[in-house]
Protein backbone atom coordinates (compact mmCIF):
# COMPACT_ATOMS: atom_id res chain seq x y z
CA UNK A 1 0.00 0.00 0.00
CA UNK A 2 1.91 3.46 -1.08
CA UNK A 3 2.23 5.70 1.25
CA UNK A 4 1.16 9.70 0.59
CA UNK A 5 5.06 10.66 0.37
CA UNK A 6 5.41 8.18 -2.22
CA UNK A 7 2.13 9.03 -4.36
CA UNK A 8 3.46 12.74 -4.25
CA UNK A 9 6.83 11.79 -5.40
CA UNK A 10 5.22 9.49 -8.21
CA UNK A 11 2.93 12.45 -9.60
CA UNK A 12 5.37 14.86 -9.73
CA UNK A 13 9.36 15.35 -9.63
CA UNK A 14 9.65 18.83 -8.18
CA UNK A 15 11.47 18.91 -4.82
CA UNK A 16 10.51 20.33 -1.66
CA UNK A 17 12.74 23.14 -1.98
CA UNK A 18 10.83 23.64 -6.03
CA UNK A 19 7.82 23.33 -4.11
CA UNK A 20 8.60 26.02 -1.70
CA UNK A 21 9.65 28.13 -4.74
CA UNK A 22 6.43 27.55 -6.18
CA UNK A 23 4.55 28.54 -2.87
CA UNK A 24 6.50 32.01 -2.68
CA UNK A 25 5.62 32.70 -6.01
CA UNK A 26 1.68 31.97 -5.35
CA UNK A 27 2.34 34.40 -2.40
CA UNK A 28 3.33 37.19 -4.50
CA UNK A 29 0.56 36.35 -6.80
CA UNK A 30 -2.11 36.60 -4.03
CA UNK A 31 -0.52 40.20 -2.87
CA UNK A 32 -1.17 40.74 -6.43
CA UNK A 33 -4.39 39.90 -6.34
CA UNK A 34 -5.60 41.47 -3.37
CA UNK A 35 -4.02 44.59 -4.78
CA UNK A 36 -5.64 44.55 -8.30
CA UNK A 37 -8.62 43.79 -6.08
CA UNK A 38 -8.74 46.94 -4.09
CA UNK A 39 -7.87 49.26 -7.32
CA UNK A 40 -10.48 48.39 -9.28
CA UNK A 41 -13.41 48.41 -6.82
CA UNK A 42 -11.80 52.28 -5.84
CA UNK A 43 -11.34 53.08 -9.23
CA UNK A 44 -14.83 51.78 -10.76
CA UNK A 45 -16.16 54.29 -8.17
CA UNK A 46 -14.07 57.38 -9.38
CA UNK A 47 -13.34 57.39 -12.76
CA UNK A 48 -14.64 60.38 -13.97
CA UNK A 49 -15.31 61.53 -17.43
CA UNK A 50 -18.05 60.30 -19.86
CA UNK A 51 -15.53 58.47 -21.93
CA UNK A 52 -14.78 55.99 -18.87
CA UNK A 53 -18.19 55.22 -18.09
CA UNK A 54 -17.55 51.41 -20.33
CA UNK A 55 -14.48 50.61 -18.57
CA UNK A 56 -15.43 51.78 -15.17
CA UNK A 57 -18.29 49.01 -15.44
CA UNK A 58 -16.05 46.39 -16.83
CA UNK A 59 -13.06 47.24 -13.61
CA UNK A 60 -16.31 46.26 -11.15
CA UNK A 61 -16.10 42.76 -13.53
CA UNK A 62 -12.94 42.42 -13.13
CA UNK A 63 -12.90 43.11 -9.47
CA UNK A 64 -15.30 40.33 -9.02
CA UNK A 65 -12.68 38.04 -11.31
CA UNK A 66 -9.69 38.94 -9.38
CA UNK A 67 -11.29 37.73 -6.17
CA UNK A 68 -12.15 34.69 -7.88
CA UNK A 69 -8.46 34.52 -8.98
CA UNK A 70 -7.46 34.92 -5.64
CA UNK A 71 -9.69 32.46 -3.88
CA UNK A 72 -8.05 30.01 -6.52
CA UNK A 73 -4.18 31.02 -5.75
CA UNK A 74 -5.07 30.75 -2.01
CA UNK A 75 -6.54 27.26 -2.77
CA UNK A 76 -3.56 25.95 -4.62
CA UNK A 77 -1.04 27.30 -1.86
CA UNK A 78 -3.06 25.57 0.89
CA UNK A 79 -2.87 22.65 -1.12
CA UNK A 80 0.97 22.53 -1.95
CA UNK A 81 1.35 22.84 2.25
CA UNK A 82 1.39 26.53 1.97
CA UNK A 83 -0.53 29.35 3.87
CA UNK A 84 -1.74 31.82 1.88
CA UNK A 85 -0.94 35.22 2.41
CA UNK A 86 -3.10 38.33 3.99
CA UNK A 87 -0.94 41.06 2.68
CA UNK A 88 -1.71 42.88 -0.33
CA UNK A 89 0.88 44.72 -2.69
CA UNK A 90 -0.10 48.97 -2.25
CA UNK A 91 -2.71 49.66 -3.88
CA UNK A 92 -2.10 52.81 -6.50
CA UNK A 93 -3.88 55.95 -6.56
CA UNK A 94 -4.47 58.59 -8.53
CA UNK A 95 -6.75 61.93 -8.99
CA UNK A 96 -6.60 61.64 -12.91
CA UNK A 97 -8.57 58.89 -14.92
CA UNK A 98 -6.22 57.98 -17.49
CA UNK A 99 -3.20 57.65 -15.32
CA UNK A 100 -5.58 55.17 -13.33
CA UNK A 101 -6.20 52.87 -16.30
CA UNK A 102 -2.55 53.10 -17.16
CA UNK A 103 -1.50 52.00 -13.49
CA UNK A 104 -4.19 49.11 -13.72
CA UNK A 105 -2.58 48.00 -17.35
CA UNK A 106 0.92 48.16 -15.61
CA UNK A 107 -0.25 45.79 -12.77
CA UNK A 108 -2.13 43.27 -15.33
CA UNK A 109 0.95 43.32 -17.17
CA UNK A 110 3.31 42.38 -14.23
CA UNK A 111 0.58 39.87 -13.37
CA UNK A 112 0.52 37.95 -16.51
CA UNK A 113 4.56 38.10 -16.76
CA UNK A 114 4.85 36.23 -13.44
CA UNK A 115 1.88 33.91 -13.98
CA UNK A 116 3.32 33.03 -16.79
CA UNK A 117 7.13 32.01 -14.81
CA UNK A 118 5.07 30.37 -12.18
CA UNK A 119 3.88 27.76 -14.83
CA UNK A 120 6.82 27.22 -16.25
CA UNK A 121 7.93 26.24 -12.35
CA UNK A 122 4.74 24.20 -11.70
CA UNK A 123 5.47 22.41 -15.09
CA UNK A 124 9.12 21.82 -13.90
CA UNK A 125 8.15 20.23 -10.66
CA UNK A 126 4.94 18.36 -12.29
CA UNK A 127 2.42 20.37 -10.86
CA UNK A 128 0.36 19.95 -14.15
CA UNK A 129 -3.09 20.70 -12.35
CA UNK A 130 -1.92 23.76 -10.99
CA UNK A 131 -0.34 24.96 -14.09
CA UNK A 132 -3.67 24.22 -16.01
CA UNK A 133 -5.29 26.21 -12.94
CA UNK A 134 -3.04 29.17 -13.83
CA UNK A 135 -3.49 29.74 -17.28
CA UNK A 136 -7.07 29.66 -16.59
CA UNK A 137 -6.52 33.24 -14.83
CA UNK A 138 -4.09 34.43 -17.61
CA UNK A 139 -6.35 34.04 -19.94
CA UNK A 140 -8.89 36.35 -17.67
CA UNK A 141 -5.75 38.72 -16.95
CA UNK A 142 -5.01 38.97 -20.88
CA UNK A 143 -8.63 39.98 -21.23
CA UNK A 144 -8.49 42.71 -18.64
CA UNK A 145 -5.09 43.72 -20.30
CA UNK A 146 -7.00 44.27 -23.56
CA UNK A 147 -10.16 46.10 -21.96
CA UNK A 148 -7.57 48.70 -20.67
CA UNK A 149 -5.97 49.04 -23.71
CA UNK A 150 -9.02 49.63 -25.45
CA UNK A 151 -10.10 52.66 -22.84
CA UNK A 152 -6.62 54.20 -23.11
CA UNK A 153 -6.66 53.76 -27.31
CA UNK A 154 -3.68 51.95 -26.88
Amino acid sequence: MPNSNYEAADVGEGSSSSKDEIIKGLNEDLAREYKAIIQYVVYSSTLKGAEYSDIAEQLKKHASQELAHALEVSRQIDYLGGDPTMKSKEAEYSKDSKTMLEMDLKAEQETIKNYRERIRQAERSGEFALSEALRDIIRQEQDHEIDLKDALGL
